[in-house]
């Protein structure tokens, strides 16, 4: 008895307000159908990986990877859809919080991705000129939206998208001796941590827990 008690209050407490079976089943819907997009996408971002290794090459920069070759796609890619994300924040976010971090995906995917331009052209890398089909899910799921429930689902989206890029920024960073990838890896580690840090200013928790609980009344 006192097991079923506390299941009882750990759904109330994770789905915000009053547990019902229909509430309990819509949040599990939405969580599934975000999260069949995010965890696809994040090894979705990695396709140039899977189109078989190509050999270190010398270049002015220093050596180049397999791994280098594919950050800097990755990093275009995030682009891609993380800029359409933030337009659609700056328009439709229900506070100035979340209209914020709409200008900061904005500018600071705008900076990053001229700088990769610039990064791929000297090294001599084929850049996508489309988002990934998850990705696209992603500006799919936030323009259908708004409100509260608009916000609560780019947190959820960005956070889950930021967190797996800065495992990426990280490793790049710490493995790579081409100089012009190291001073990409630590442009998007900034733009990454300021994403998220602007999230946490806006009291979402970003999970998917939240991302599809109805607000408390």
């Amino acid at each position: 008895m006192e097991e079923k008690t506390r299941m009882r209050r750990t759904r109330r407490m994770r789905f915000g307000g009053r547990y019902t079976p229909a509430n309990a089943l819509l949040a599990g819907a939405m969580a599934l159908t975000i999260a069949s997009l995010v965890f696809p996408a994040v090894k979705g971002l990695q396709f140039a990986a899977a189109s078989g290794g190509a050999p270190t090459v010398a270049t002015a920069f220093g050596p180049m990877t397999q791994a280098d070759r594919d950050f800097v796609v990755q990093v275009r890619l995030a682009g891609l859809w993380e800029y359409p994300a933030g337009q659609l924040a700056l328009a439709k976010g229900s506070t100035a919080a979340y209209r914020t971090v709409g200008r900061r995906l904005m500018d600071g995917h705008s900076a990053l991705d001229a700088l990769c331009k610039t990064v791929a052209a000297q090294l001599g890398i084929t850049l996508p000129e489309r988002a990934a089909p998850q990705a696209d899910g992603f500006v799919a799921i936030l323009s259908a939206a708004s409100g509260e429930d608009f916000d609560r689902k780019l947190a959820m989206i960005l956070r889950a998208m930021d967190g797996q890029s800065l495992m990426s920024v990280a490793s790049v960073r710490a493995t790579t001796q081409n100089t012009l990838v190291r001073q990409l890896a630590g442009q998007a580690n900034a733009v990454f941590i300021a994403e998220l840090d602007l999230l946490d200013q806006t009291g979402a928790a970003g999970s998917i827990g939240s991302a599809t609980s109805s607000p408390k009344p």
